[in-house]
């Protein structure tokens, strides 16, 4: 073996010993599915690097939060929205990259460390059955607002049903605002509440006509549904990204470079499908996970 060959196998070998000797990496992350398959493919992604990492699943976002600041969770992958309304209160509206600059500076004061965000929006959008929504040439927000108007004026028998889960119809960054953005006029009966899961099936099974979703969720292409465009950036951006502890990164080296990684093979279309194999087609987190991590050559 040449010198040099002999120097590096020595130093990779030292690399995985002292990963070995660290303390495990906690790991926190929710309790829905997108949540899952990340912290499956971060487990299986790290611990092939040589990292030990300890998976704490459905953790509340709030106890996430404080446990990271308090250093007993040291990272998680949360999403630019949820600290920049929920954490830091601020509910200016921004651009996808103004949020992230926002929160990376915001919460570097608390010692957490935004790495780069995954090129994906897991937010608030309205949704309708694609077949319909291309029929009728609807494509954004404006445009079903334009529908609705001329649905009233031509037909006002006829009423535009939307889906709402009961939080956003009463938020005060919800639907009054929305329709304010919009000018989008509604009467009350055109509004239906209900439970958030059950709105992918009212709008798939045209109980309504069209439903507030999340972006990324798997019965989107699972329902074959066409989420519209917020023309207006009403709806605040929610990339998701790994945010690790100062100290934990400082601790490991080549985590931060991992992490990116990983979070560069993430966007809208690949984490939707990811969703829909868990949510739609029944397969675990683990092995949707292994399969993607495969298909990428990290495993």
């Amino acid at each position: 073996m040449k010198p040099v060959s002999v120097l590096k196998a020595l130093f990779v070998a030292a690399l995985f010993a002292a990963q070995a000797q660290a303390a495990p990496i906690i790991l926190a992350t929710k309790s829905f599915t997108e949540q899952h398959i990340l912290s499956a493919m971060t487990v299986q992604y790290l611990q092939k690097k040589g990292f030990q990492v300890q998976p704490q699943t459905n953790i509340a976002t709030v106890i996430s939060r404080n446990a990271m600041i308090n250093k007993q969770i040291d990272m998680t992958w949360e999403y630019t929205g949820t600290s920049l309304i929920i954490f830091n209160h601020i509910n200016k509206r921004m651009s996808p990259e103004e949020s992230y600059e926002t929160v990376k500076r915001l919460d570097a004061k608390h010692g957490l460390v935004w790495l780069k965000p995954a090129d994906m929006n897991n937010t608030y959008a309205f949704a309708m059955q694609r077949k319909r929504a291309e029929a009728e040439h609807i494509n954004t927000m404006s445009d079903l607002v334009a529908k609705i108007e001329q649905v009233r004026k031509t037909d006002p028998d006829h009423n535009w049903m939307l889906g709402l889960d009961l939080e956003f119809a009463g938020r005060s960054d919800g639907m009054k605002p929305l329709q304010e953005a919009y000018n989008m006029k509604l009467d009350r009966p055109q509004i239906r509440q209900m439970d958030p899961g059950l709105v992918y099936n009212a709008v798939r099974d045209g109980f309504v006509d069209a439903g507030l979703i999340y972006t990324t969720d798997g019965r989107v292409k699972g329902f074959d549904l066409k989420v519209l465009e917020d023309d207006k950036g009403f709806f605040p951006s929610y990339a998701v990204t790994p945010v690790v502890r100062k100290d934990t990164l400082e601790a490991n080296p080549g985590l931060e470079e991992a992490l990116n990684t990983l979070s560069a093979q993430l966007n809208n279309d690949v984490i939707t499908e990811l969703n829909k194999r868990v949510d739609i087609d029944h397969q675990s987190p683990q092995q949707v996970a292994r399969d993607f991590l495969r298909s990428k050559h990290l495993l």
